[in-house]
C-alpha cells in the first residue's frame, strides 16, 4: 500500500498540473506584492501538459477512485493490526515530543553526535511526519471530494470554508506531498540501500548469529 500510494500520487498530480493549467490562479506574495507565480508558461512546456484539460481531467477522476480506496484499505489494516500504534505519537511521546524533535533534527544535521531516542519502530520526527502526512491524505481526498462535487457534497464544502478554501486546500497539500517526497527520498538514501529494499519488499534482512544447537549435526 505504501509503494502503491507513489505511482498513484505522481499520476494525481501530474494530471492535476493539467486541470490546474487551466486556471492558474495562485501565487506567493506579501501585502499585495506578488513574488512570483508557482508554475510559469515554461514549467508548463518543458512537461507537455498545456491544452490537454480532458485527459488531465479523467486521469484525475479516475485514479482518485484507487487512492481512495488504497487509503482506506490502509486505515483498515492499520487498525485491524494495532501498526496505527506505531505511527501515532502516544501521551508518554507528546510530552518530550519538542525536546526530541530537536534532538532528531539536530542529529541529523550533524550537529549533534549522540542519535535520537527512538521508542518503537519510528523516531519522534518520523511518527510527527507521517502522522501528518496521513493526516494529509485525509485532506486531499475530502477536498477532492468537496471540489468534483460542490452542490451534492455541500456540507463537505461548507465544512472547508467553501469552495474556493476547498481548492486552496488541495492546492496546498498538493505542495506539501512533493515537499515530503523529496525530504523523504532523501532520509531514505542518506539510510543505504538496505533500508530502501526493506521499504520496497516489506521485509528487513537481519545477519543471524549461528549458536551450536543451530548448527547441523555431522552426517
Amino acid at each position: 500500500m505504501h509503494w502503491i500510494n507513489f505511482p498513484l500520487l505522481l499520476i494525481m498530480i501530474y494530471s492535476g498540473l493539467r486541470i490546474y493549467w487551466a486556471e492558474d490562479v495562485y501565487a506567493f506574495g506579501i501585502f499585495g506584492w506578488e513574488w512570483f507565480a508557482f508554475f510559469p508558461d515554461g514549467f508548463y512546456e518543458t512537461l507537455d501538459i498545456e491544452r490537454r484539460l480532458a485527459r488531465g481531467l479523467a486521469f484525475h477522476f479516475n485514479f482518485a477512485w484507487l487512492f481512495t480506496l488504497n487509503g482506506l484499505a490502509y486505515a483498515i489494516y492499520t487498525w485491524r493490526t494495532g501498526e496505527w500504534r506505531e505511527i501515532f505519537p502516544s501521551r508518554q511521546h507528546v510530552k518530550g515530543m519538542v525536546r526530541d524533535v530537536t534532538h532528531t533534527v539536530l542529529h541529523d544535521l550533524h550537529l549533534r553526535k549522540t542519535p535520537p531516542p527512538v521508542r518503537g519502530r519510528y523516531n519522534e520526527v518520523q511518527r510527527l511526519t507521517y502522522s501528518l502526512v496521513l493526516v494529509l491524505g485525509a485532506l486531499a481526498i475530502l477536498s477532492g471530494f468537496a471540489i468534483f462535487k460542490p452542490t451534492q457534497l455541500s456540507f463537505l464544502t461548507w465544512m472547508l470554508g467553501g469552495y474556493t478554501s476547498a481548492r486552496v486546500i488541495h492546492f496546498a497539500v498538493t505542495i506539501a506531498f512533493v515537499l515530503f517526497f523529496v525530504v523523504h527520498i532523501l532520509q531514505v538514501a542518506r539510510s543505504g540501500w538496505r533500508n530502501f529494499m526493506s521499504m520496497v519488499t516489506g521485509y528487513e534482512l537481519q545477519k543471524r548469529d549461528s549458536s551450536p544447537s543451530e548448527e547441523p549435526a555431522d552426517v
